[in-house]
């Protein structure tokens, strides 16, 4: 599987983005994905994730009710809806998928054996 996340970009406070990961190749599997985020000087954390269906979703206590996950598996692509940016959003974000058949969510980076190139988030005013 390999991944091409897009979208990131220099904003203000309060702004709004959307990235998005389009996945090619092996696809076929139930795949889990992710977004994860890894600011300067900091480890790389889960921020959101979603099950192949959609139907069950995790999001990290720094952006719930802010930031929300969807995916169309037509298009074979993530999104990362974020709302009410804030200048400790900023960070390199990468979407990442795990092995096909892997039960639950998975919340580390560990879980996650694909990893897309990462795409930078810039808040700031």
């Amino acid at each position: 599987v390999q991944l091409q996340a897009s979208g990131g970009g220099l904003v203000q406070p309060g702004d709004s983005l959307r990235l998005s990961c389009v996945a090619s190749g092996r696809t076929s599997g139930r795949i889990v994905m992710g977004w994860f985020r890894q600011a300067p000087g900091k480890e790389r954390v889960l921020i959101a994730a979603i099950s192949w269906t959609g139907g069950n979703t995790y999001y990290a206590d720094s952006v719930k009710g802010r930031v929300t996950i969807s995916r169309d598996n037509a298009r074979n692509t993530v999104y990362l809806q974020m709302n009410s940016l804030k200048p400790e959003d900023t960070a390199v974000y990468y979407c990442a998928a795990r092995s096909p058949g892997s039960v639950g969510l998975g919340t580390r980076d560990t879980h996650y054996s694909h990893w897309g190139q990462g795409t930078q988030v810039t808040v700031s005013s």
